[in-house]
């Protein structure tokens, strides 16, 4: 009897010793876990929370690089304004006048090559002014012929033998009116361009005849 209650502790101690061993184990990895200050992974795996930063990244980025390239296109696709009508011409020759800019040029009509604005309206010069004076179409007269104004610019392509300049006039928009070699020019209100009807009105009012072999 002795002998098997002895046995029997012995069998109880040698349980609990074992019991013990494994709980030793099991807090021994906890604790350097913890010292550690880092999760337990397995190792081959990412760290917790790679794949959601990079997917932001990427996220955060698109939008901006869209936007930007579309800035860039649109300021690409952007048309530059310009003055009005131009004369035709080799490419290489043709330059934007600036505004204010009225472009002079050989226009072929009905009776022959004529001085024109770059619209196609025909100029005009009247009998009663004086070459170098001053317009004397003022007033009233001048709303039926408008004085041609601006700065005047030789069309590209076209060598005129004469010589643009301005001179001042009331009646002109802001005060001044181009003439050409001298003589005060202007256009007929409600011509059609291209067109010659004003020429020999009244048996004062002429177009500015031209040579061919001005045109460019």
């Amino acid at each position: 009897m002795r002998k098997s209650g002895f046995a029997a502790a012995a069998g109880i101690g040698s349980l609990a010793l074992l019991l013990a061993a494994c709980g030793g184990s099991s807090s021994s990895s906890s604790v350097a876990g913890a010292a550690s200050g880092q999760p337990a992974v397995s190792s081959g795996s990412a760290p917790a929370g790679t794949s959601s930063v990079s997917a932001a990244s990427t996220s955060s980025q698109s939008p901006g690089s869209t936007a930007t390239a579309k800035a860039k296109a649109k300021a690409k696709a952007t048309p530059h304004k310009s003055v009005g009508p131009q004369p035709s011409g080799p490419s290489d020759e043709r330059s934007i006048p600036p505004v204010g800019t009225t472009v002079m040029i050989v226009q072929k009509s009905a009776i022959g090559f004529v001085l024109a604005e770059a619209n196609h309206d025909v100029v005009y010069t009247y009998a009663k002014d004086k070459k170098g004076g001053t317009p004397t179409c003022t007033g009233t007269c001048a709303k039926t012929w408008v004085p041609a104004t601006g700065t005047p610019q030789a069309g590209p392509g076209d060598h005129f033998p004469g010589q643009f300049a301005l001179v001042k006039n009331p009646s002109a928009s802001g005060g001044e009116q181009i003439t050409y070699d001298g003589m005060p020019l202007y256009t007929l209100a409600g011509a059609k361009p291209l067109l010659t009807t004003g020429n020999n009105q009244g048996g004062v009012w002429h177009v500015v005849k031209l040579s061919a072999s001005v045109v460019g």
